[in-house]
């Protein structure tokens, strides 16, 4: 049999989860807390199998709940349940401790699942999770890096100097900034100076 605890302080969440469950044959629930603090003290007499555990709660915050827990209780098997399909706080939940993450609007089915696989200690990620994942690798993949000089270049070119006027600034030789300056429009993509500039600040390569 599976034990399972959640944590939230939506009572219509818990509930709708409860009866959600009620026609698993395997798993049983056990309670339930509104608060970090119920759920610690809950911890201290009894501990799941599997732990439903909410990002937002009135007295603190669930991804550093999960971290304290996993490292006092390291068979418990924790599940981050939100609202939120955000990559952040999907991969803290993970980072802290979660083998898995589900959404407040998931299925009968999806629960169950995630349920199983976690009380065995497998991840367990919905499928809009995994998607969120995915679309942040490929952004981080794809991020932009360029070396101390070229940003100090790209600064200069933001404020407007021309390649002699940074050559200076910078104690370079005007071919030396051309050729950061070519450099920098080819990593960005970039067609000119106005569309560098652009790319720069979406990337976060500088600031206004």
């Amino acid at each position: 049999m599976i034990t399972v605890f959640i944590t939230d302080d939506h009572y219509m969440v818990v509930e709708g989860i409860r009866s959600l469950l009620m026609n698993e044959l395997d798993i049983e629930f056990i309670g339930s807390a509104s608060t970090l603090q119920s759920c610690k003290e809950f911890f201290k007499t009894k501990q799941p199998n599997v732990l439903l555990l909410d990002i937002n709660l009135p007295d603190g915050n669930g991804i550093d709940l999960c971290k304290e827990l996993k490292q006092k209780y390291p068979l418990v098997n924790i599940l981050g349940i939100s609202t939120y399909n955000q990559a952040s706080y999907i991969k803290d939940m993970i980072n802290n401790g979660a083998v898995g993450y589900v959404l407040k609007n998931a299925t009968q089915k999806e629960l169950s699942e995630a349920i199983h696989l976690a009380a065995i200690g497998k991840s367990y990620m919905a499928f809009e999770v995994a998607k969120t994942l995915h679309a942040s690798e490929k952004a981080e993949a794809k991020k932009i890096i360029i070396g101390k000089r070229e940003k100090e270049v790209l600064e200069l070119i933001k404020d407007g100097f021309t390649n002699a006027e940074i050559g200076e600034k910078l104690f370079l030789s005007h071919h030396t900034v051309h050729t950061y300056r070519k450099i920098l429009l080819i990593k960005l993509n970039a067609k000119n100076t106005a569309e560098l500039i652009k790319l720069a600040l979406i990337n976060k390569l500088i600031e206004l």
